[in-house]
């Protein structure tokens, strides 16, 4: 009885509908022609999706830059540490990070941060954006989205029961009007789904019943959360999690502003070879301008090199279209922070915690103090990566303390990098093999990685012999127009010699041509 109130619990009915709802609407086609049906449906979108000349260089930074966050990325870092001191609150889109449903209409608007995928374009100026994001290994990104996932969702535990969690959240948001984990993709859905499973588990096993066992594995305690092998295997995964990415890059998530996304998806799924196709429009140039035309793209797990790359990339050029920017092109610094470290899980910092504080991520104290004055006028690359470095780090400490308490109704879920290396091989090689796409991206981003950093490498060599050549005069000037070259007997003794020279040179003109007149 138990464990089969436990699989009722674990669905809610949004979910459930969002994956019946998305086959329904599929058009009915025989099984002798599915594969012919679903090749020409992924073939005509992926044509509808190519073809259309080259615009401009990819290198510059355009009116407005649309920062395309692929989830668990560290991309709320990005934003907060990064992108909120280079922009104004004004220059962001109006809701930009509120409801992904937004009109950027504002005519001061030069900044949109979503994890609206990539058909948002289709709503922006396109041939005015420029467009970002940061790829992540695949394997991490699954297992940081299930963690994220349990993390949030067990805030909720502190309520007695689902119903009253549900009334609660409810009202807190009415009255603060703050920004909830639950409006935003894909958590609205994600962390229900994980909530309703959290409670069906916490009545099973008769209440906070917490077990004390020494050696336990963090991501197969089935008792209190639901496994990573059954998260993996669940329809809602399929639809939303695996090779998300890519679909996110192309456009074809279920929250696409494509009507067609859903069955593409859906034929993707059914026939895995069509994936190529797909996969070849998030990689090479298309006429949207995908991965190989983003004007950056960084990789979470080289995150120092990233960063570096992002504030000269991307943060110079904002800088110097403000006309603020003080060109400072020396190798960064790092930090005494070990920044390696400080980007472990930054971007938990997009939860909403009102359950701790009852009032959203905008009343976070680590965040507000990340949004600190431009102070642009003096602004460099340096002292931008300066200003990220410290930034990082008062996020990576708010977000550590925050997880522990979140996690405290499930205490055995201790989620962490060691943890994550006693999840058997088997259940690694299927969470691959269920993203085949993403991981082929993410190596395709790598790729692109290096020549943005052999880019830079170049462009620093350059401005470093045009600065030395510059230096080299400015040395000369000084020595020859130094205080003591420049005494007034040494300006008198220099004009003299020069007037000796101009005489001896018109002396000698002057006889060549006289002794040229005695030989005719």
């Amino acid at each position: 009885m138990a464990r089969a109130a436990l699989r009722l619990g674990a669905r809610s009915r949004a979910l459930a509908l969002l994956v019946l709802v998305s086959v329904a609407l599929l058009p009915p086609v025989s099984s002798d022609d599915g594969y012919k049906h679903c090749e020409g449906v992924v073939r005509g979108w992926a044509d509808s999706s190519t073809g259309r000349e080259k615009d401009g260089d990819k290198l510059s930074l355009k009116d407005l830059l649309f920062f395309l966050h692929i989830p668990r990325t560290g991309g709320r870092t990005y934003f907060h540490c990064f992108l909120k001191k280079l922009y104004t609150n004004a220059q962001e889109c109006p809701r930009s990070y509120d409801k992904l449903r937004f009109d950027p209409s504002h005519p001061d608007c030069k900044l949109v941060v979503s994890h609206d995928d990539y058909s948002l374009t289709s709503k922006l100026p396109r041939e005015r954006t420029s467009v970002v994001t940061i790829l992540r290994n695949p394997v991490d990104r699954v297992f940081s989205t299930y963690e994220f996932s349990v993390e949030v969702a067990a805030r909720f535990l502190v309520h007695p029961n689902l119903t009253s969690a549900k009334l609660m959240t409810t009202r807190v948001l009415t009255k603060s009007r703050a920004v909830s984990t639950l409006d935003i993709w894909p958590w609205k859905y994600l962390v229900p789904w994980m909530r309703e499973d959290l409670f069906a588990r916490r009545d099973a096993r008769g209440g906070d019943k917490v077990h004390s066992s020494k050696k336990v594995n963090a991501y197969d305690v089935e008792d209190m959360v639901m496994p990573l092998h059954q998260y993996i295997n669940d329809p809602v995964a399929h639809e939303i999690i695996h090779n998300g990415a890519t679909f996110q890059i192309t456009g074809l998530t279920n929250n696409s502003y494509f009507d067609g996304a859903p069955e593409v998806r859906h034929c993707v799924r059914k026939h895995p070879d069509l994936g190529r196709i797909v996969l070849e429009v998030a990689k090479v140039y298309t006429k949207d301008n995908r991965l190989d035309q983003m004007l950056y793209v960084g990789l979470t797990e080289d995150h120092e090199e990233s960063a570096r790359l992002f504030a000269h990339m991307v943060g110079a050029q904002v800088l110097s279209q403000s006309g603020t920017l003080n060109l400072d092109l020396k190798e960064d610094v790092p930090s005494e922070t070990d920044s390696h470290s400080s980007m472990v899980e930054p971007e938990d910092e997009e939860t909403n915690d009102h359950l701790n504080s009852t009032h959203g991520w905008q009343n976070n104290e680590a965040l507000n103090s990340t949004n600190d004055e431009h102070g642009k006028g003096n602004m460099t690359v340096g002292k931008l990566m300066e200003a990220y470095e410290t930034c990082i780090a008062k996020l990576r400490k708010s977000q550590s303390g925050r997880r522990k308490i979140s996690l405290k109704k499930v205490q055995e879920a201790n989620f962490s990098k060691e943890a994550r290396k006693l999840v058997p091989e088997a259940i690694l090689k299927q969470i691959i093999s269920l993203n085949s796409l993403d991981m082929e991206l993410y190596d395709h981003a790598k790729k692109i990685f290096t020549q943005e950093h052999l880019m830079l490498k170049a462009q620093q060599s350059m401005v470093g012999q045009h600065r030395q050549l510059a230096e080299q005069k400015e040395g000369w000037i000084s020595i020859i127009f130094s205080d003591e070259i420049c005494s007034p007997w040494m300006v008198v003794l220099l004009g003299i010699g020069i007037t000796m020279i101009i005489v001896l040179v018109s002396f000698a003109v002057t006889t060549r041509k006289r002794t040229s007149k005695l030989k005719v």
